[in-house]
């Protein structure tokens, strides 16, 4: 079947090989990639962002029915095919081009295809994948505001690293999560066939020797499931080890107020009303939501309209009382069953913690609903995002296993996006990684420090 006829039969199967082919290629002139100037031979390192952690673009079709006239013409300049950037653009910081941008993220749940999509009319990419471009800023053009990994790549380019040769990145649809066996992820699931074959690239253009999987929050649950889902000799062949930085792994307290009252984020002049619904509707909000497992019956969201508390337990009646019926379903059959089973993950694990920064514990909303937010909020530990329950707890099962290694790192006062800068948690990653490039990885059981 040629490229042509794949593309219009199976369009998304076409796009996962014609990347493979592309990061082959660009791969193929670097089989004997070493450190700058010591003739090291290095481990390729592939950085998986977190939510929200890479630029994704957008293009508008026919079907597109805009809100307001302001949405039908804006942005009024559009790239090469239509395309511009969705996220980040600051354009969203403006109350009548939030609206435009939060229709355009907007997913829905199709539930006769057991799957999500796009809202109707809004066609979205991911570019550069198996390049950091992407990740280092969210906005090219403001890159003083909006840089993310970029300090982690130069420091590891410092180290020796080389952007395409030794050095990858892995951006996704962070909107998109996955789904429990039996239900379909195809957004999801393609990223991590994308993903496998980059490692396998990756690998085999640096001799064979084994990646370093390097994953930033929502990162670290897809990099799991990638070598969950993965036969043993894949794992022992491709992946030498997997560093997480601030991974939610049971989730997180915070996510429930962005379902309830909608979340800026700190960002300043944003509505949270105007993004609320769009939150709601991100597949992968509703994997990083409380999980029993971590947070059991600990009351975390209190109603008094309601009468009622709220635990991980009964997030469903939770849902049901924001007004957000429809993710039931999705969340009870899809989505919880991710977080009640953490599956090991078949190789050296280093974890990475932020402690000791203030991050919500629970909520109390007053007689006036949901809807004007938290009238109380009590913190506890965590990373400012997530809650140290979530960061360390779910591991502790993998230091119990003898087949399991595993390292726990702890940073105080290090926040969730702050472990991408601060200069504790770059030598701790400079560390793990030259330790591997040196043959010299600690095989202690469980390491805090």
């Amino acid at each position: 079947m040629g490229i042509q006829a794949l593309m219009e039969r199976n369009p998304l199967r076409a796009a996962v090989l014609v990347s493979a082919v592309v990061v082959m290629l660009s791969l193929s002139s670097c089989c004997a990639s070493s450190a700058g100037g010591g003739g090291q031979l290095l481990h390729p390192v592939i950085l998986i962002p977190g939510s929200g952690g890479n630029q994704l673009e957008a293009r508008l079709t026919d079907d597109y029915r805009p809100s307001t006239l302001t949405c039908r013409v804006w942005p009024p300049v559009r790239g090469r095919g239509g395309w511009f950037r969705l996220w980040f653009d600051p354009s969203v910081l403006l109350a009548p081009l939030t609206r435009c941008f939060a229709e355009r993220m907007m997913l829905y749940y199709d539930r006769d295809a057991d799957d999500y999509r796009n809202a109707p009319g809004v066609q979205t990419r991911v570019s550069d994948f198996g390049s950091t471009s992407t990740l280092r800023y969210l906005d090219p053009t403001l890159k003083l505001l909006t840089g993310y990994m970029d300090t982690l790549a130069s420091t590891l380019e410092a180290a020796g690293y080389e952007e395409g040769h030794t050095l990858f990145g892995a951006p996704y649809d962070f909107r998109y999560g996955l789904a429990a066996p039996g239900h379909r992820s195809q957004v999801g699931s393609a990223y991590l066939d994308r993903l496998r074959l980059l490692v396998e690239s990756a690998c085999a253009a640096n001799g064979g020797r084994p990646a370093i999987l390097l994953a930033h929050s929502l990162g670290g649950l897809y990099a799991l499931q990638l070598l969950a889902r993965a036969p043993a000799p894949w794992r022992a062949a491709h992946v030498k080890r997997l560093v997480t930085l601030s991974a939610p792994w049971g989730g997180s307290v915070q996510v429930m107020l962005t379902f309830a009252s909608g979340n800026t984020l700190g960002v300043p002049f944003v509505d949270a009303s105007l993004i609320r619904a769009e939150q709601r509707s991100s597949e992968s909000n509703l994997w990083l939501l409380p999980t029993p497992k971590v947070f059991g019956n600990t009351t975390l969201v209190v109603s008094e309209r309601h009468n009622r508390t709220y635990s991980a337990k009964n997030v469903t009646q939770f849902l049901q009382d924001i007004g957000f019926a429809e993710g039931v379903e999705p969340y009870r059959a899809r989505t919880r069953p991710l977080g009640e089973i953490l599956p090991e993950p078949g190789v050296p694990v280093t974890c990475l913690v932020g402690t000791g920064v203030d991050t919500v514990e629970s909520l109390v909303f007053g007689a006036e609903g949901f809807d004007a937010g938290p009238v109380k909020v009590v913190y506890g530990d965590g990373d400012g995002t997530v809650n140290l329950a979530s960061l360390v707890g779910p591991i502790k099962a993998w230091s119990d296993s003898p087949a399991q290694v595993v390292e726990v790192v702890e940073l105080p006062k290090v926040s969730h996006t702050g472990i991408l800068k601060d200069k504790s948690a770059l030598e701790q990653i400079i560390r793990i990684v030259d330790s591997i490039n040196l043959n010299a990885t600690s095989t202690s059981p469980h390491q805090s420090t």
